[in-house]
């Protein structure tokens, strides 16, 4: 499959399609979620999901899938509202797919080419170099399945977890020890080839499996960000989030 991938595709390009993940219950941040979808919680006067679609039109991207379930009509009214080029829904109100199956359900409009996938929440404030920008400029589909937009500790607000990955000095990633510190989390944002979708699961399943699976083939990779990420996961977040965006404003 790795010779396939190698003809198949020029080791670097511009992605032209996304897909937001915004199906998730948003359980930590009840009870403002007990009424509204995770996505649509406001930081700053903005819609969570607003934040990861102002930095996909910023990349051109020409088509975004975004994933609903749970209080699902309220994301439909707000997208619509909004207006999204290329935009196409995937219906999980049935049957809530997990993160890796919920892209795998969508694969048919995401196509088979590499593509940028974005949580509901995604959200940073952009550095020097836009975000999706270093993950486009960074993607080599010669030796990588999927890259992760990745930040140190220093550059966090409102994470409080142990860390995700170690990078060695090309980026490729493997997983935090057990009971160990690992320098890097996932920001929530990534370029995934299609391909590795190749005999999982048609139920759900989590995005990990996936992750695992390139660890094993030396084929994860990441990118550190440039900026700041927002990790607005509890009620209490949200105002430090603000605060951070305020400083920055200033």
């Amino acid at each position: 499959m790795k010779d396939q991938r190698m003809r198949a595709l020029n080791s670097r390009w511009e992605p032209e399609t996304a897909m937001i993940l915004a199906a998730g219950l948003g359980t930590r941040l009840r009870p403002i979620t007990n009424d509204m979808p995770k996505p649509l919680v406001r930081v700053a006067g903005k819609a969570l999901i607003d934040y990861g679609l102002d930095a996909l039109e910023a990349a051109g991207i020409q088509k975004t899938v975004v994933n609903v379930h749970y209080l699902a009509d309220q994301i439909l009214a707000h997208l619509k509202c909004r207006g999204v080029r290329g935009l196409e829904i995937s219906d999980e109100r049935e049957c809530l797919m997990d993160s890796g199956g919920g892209v795998k359900k969508a694969l048919p409009m995401i196509g088979n080419k590499p593509f940028f996938l974005l949580n509901g929440d995604s959200f940073w404030l952009e550095g020097f170099k836009p975000n999706l920008k270093l993950l486009s400029d960074g993607w080599d589909a010669n030796k990588m399945d999927i890259l992760l937009l990745l930040t140190g500790f220093s550059s966090t607000v409102g994470y409080e977890g142990n860390g995700d990955f170690d990078m060695d000095s090309e980026g490729r990633l493997t997983r935090r020890s057990e009971r160990k510190i690992a320098p890097f989390v996932y920001a929530g944002a990534a370029i995934l080839n299609p391909e590795v979708f190749e005999n999982t699961p048609d139920c759900p399943f989590s995005l990990n499996l996936l992750f695992d699976r390139a660890i094993a083939e030396d084929r994860l990779f990441g990118a550190r960000m440039d900026g700041l990420w927002l990790h607005v996961g509890t009620p209490e977040a949200i105002s430090e989030a603000e605060s951070a965006i305020a400083r920055s404003a200033a």
